[in-house]
């Protein structure tokens, strides 16, 4: 009998033709092995770090089309499926050999708070656990999503249960000055992660649909890397070195790993870094550290080349490729250089952007197109916070601070050239480069191409319209969010008012005034603002796209709140 227990997961992870990864946390270093119905398995033993034990496992030989029951073990003890679980058995479904003309389907979503028995404050039912219950009643492989695509604040560092914050009161060796009521070590966060993922439905739900992640605010916190003073604020702080280095550490552990492919797990440098220790705790702790210094020379394009880790990734499910996109620790916060992405990592989504696909999903989790009235309240602050009258710069960082200004409308530059893409791509045939004629193959324009993103506590559909060329493809923006948590009533009005036509227009004047060029696409809301809890499904079907938001009811099911066509429409 193993001495190891699992403590989280399993958690289905990547699906690329007929291998998946299954990713684990155990109590103690064990050999974990995961079988199938139909005879395919894989095993991987542990790697151990600040005391915690994890292995990803690499499942070969799945049948492609086929939907098979798995099981796991701890050496040679079944520990999952749990005993005495009612649970419908977690299962792994492959897509066809030649699957693009199949249907794909993204489920997706951010912000989502924990659903301990004894919540820290009330919130509306969880869209996770009501879209789990759905799945497991109706049991349909055709409702079954290919991918699970969660946006990020998949746990809160700076937002604690009660059951969390009773830990941390106990906790007599914390950094200096460390905030009572927020995680700031390694097993701190691996608290967060207990709690949150170990929600029966929830956690049942991870482990039969494959999932991949990005990081928001949250993981870290409210804010991270607003600026280039908000950093260097941050950095003063006793606690803060342990409060990055560990949330970087634990997010590569957590969610990054399980977003590579099994090819992409062993190219990973800190994955085979990891795997030839015995104890990978300060090879972790210095990575976290490491990461976050790098993105002090984001702007040097060769330096970051060079050393800069990218969290940023792309993959295919049939004839949809997905490119999930950092929005936060490598960001370019010296005013004269600010982007969202470095120049390196651009280089890179702009390859990604371009192939044989018949969509393009874009995750990002700050919305690209937000209200347009609070675009331009971003767009005005940027412009004003790089002012030479050290004044207005200082009172507008302090603005751009309190009222979150840091999405794509206040890296101006990002925004502009996210634009000038997705209408590069939409106008028709172009090369890799990016030219009408090129030495690259040229691809056809996409079917759709849709931005996913969370943040902002609400939800909506907007459709893009470009004030310069004949885009032939249609761009959405389709925002989810919150899963778990919500918008403070006083702001729901500010948020409404941020897509009425007059007030917008009133603050692209004052932007305008203060010399933020014209913007070079519009857009208009379709569907929302929705503020309750939700969950979104982008459905893909040949050349048509439909997005779905539900939310949820007072008695935790879910219910259409807004359904739409992407494709074949002419709004």
């Amino acid at each position: 009998m193993s001495s190891a227990r699992l403590l989280v997961g399993p958690l289905l992870r990547r699906i690329v033709g007929t291998s998946a990864t299954v990713w684990v946390e155990t109590s103690a270093p064990t050999v974990v092995h995961v079988r199938t119905a139909d005879g395919a398995a894989g095993s991987a033993r542990t790697f151990t770090a600040f005391d915690h034990h994890y292995a990803i496992v690499v499942v070969r030989g799945l049948t492609a089309g086929s939907a098979t029951t798995y099981e796991v073990f701890l050496d040679e003890e079944r520990v999952w499926p749990l005993p005495g679980d009612e649970f419908p058995p977690s299962v792994i479904r492959t897509r066809l050999a030649d699957d693009r003309d199949q249907p794909v389907r993204l489920v997706f979503g951010s912000c989502r708070e924990a659903t301990p028995q004894a919540p820290a404050r009330k919130l509306p039912p969880d869209a996770l656990d009501a879209y789990s219950r759905r799945l497991m009643r109706n049991g349909s492989a055709d409702e079954a999503p290919d991918l699970l695509v969660l946006l990020g604040d998949q746990v809160y560092a700076d937002v604690t249960s009660p059951q969390v914050r009773k830990l941390l009161r106990r906790r007599r060796r914390r950094p200096k000055d460390a905030p009572s009521t927020q995680v700031v070590t390694y097993d701190e966060y691996t608290k967060l992660y207990l709690e949150s993922w170990r929600d029966p439905e929830v956690r049942w739900l991870l482990s039969t649909c494959p999932s991949v992640m990005i990081f928001d605010d949250h993981e870290i916190i409210d804010d991270w890397n607003t600026s280039a003073s908000w950093r260097a604020d941050m950095r003063a702080q006793p606690w803060w070195a342990e409060r990055i280095a560990s949330g970087l550490a634990s997010y590569w552990v957590y969610q990054h790993l399980g977003n590579l492919s099994p090819d992409e797990i062993e190219a990973d440098p800190v994955y085979a870094k990891v795997m030839a220790e015995q104890d990978a705790t300060s090879v972790l702790r210095e990575f976290g550290a490491r990461v976050d210094t790098e993105s002090d020379h984001a702007h040097d394009t060769e330096r970051w080349r060079a050393v800069q880790y990218q969290w940023s990734y792309s993959l295919d499910v049939g004839a949809t490729r997905l490119v999930m996109l950092d929005n936060r620790c490598s960001r370019v916060l010296e005013p004269a250089h600010r982007a969202m992405l470095p120049p390196g990592e651009w280089s890179w989504f702009l390859d990604q952007a371009h192939g044989e696909y018949t969509h393009l999903v874009i995750g990002s989790s700050l919305p690209w197109l937000m209200p347009p009235g609070i675009h331009h309240t971003e767009a005005w602050n940027e412009r004003l916070a790089a002012s030479p009258h050290r004044i207005t710069a200082d009172l507008s960082e302090r603005l751009r601070r309190l009222l979150d200004l840091e999405h794509w409308a206040a890296f101006n530059r990002s925004f502009e050239a996210l634009a000038a893409l997705l209408r590069r791509i939409g106008s028709g045939p172009r090369s890799v480069s990016g030219d009408r004629i090129g030495a690259g193959p040229a691809y056809p324009a996409p079917a759709s191409i849709s931005v996913l993103s969370g943040d902002v506590h609400h939800s909506y559909v907007a459709r893009a319209r470009f004030l310069d060329g004949q885009v032939q493809t249609p761009v959405h923006q389709l925002t989810c969010s919150p899963i778990h948590n919500q918008v403070p009533p006083g702001l729901r009005p500010v948020m409404r008012l941020g897509w009425a036509r007059l007030p917008s227009a009133a603050v692209r004047g004052l932007a305008r005034s203060a010399g933020v060029p014209r913007t070079s696409v519009r857009w208009r809301k379709l569907g929302g603002p929705y503020f309750g809890n939700a969950v979104g499904t982008l459905l893909h079907t040949g050349a048509s796209a439909q997005v779905t938001i539900e939310g949820t009811t007072s008695d935790g099911t879910l219910h259409t709140v807004v359904q739409t066509p992407l494709t074949g429409t002419s709004r």
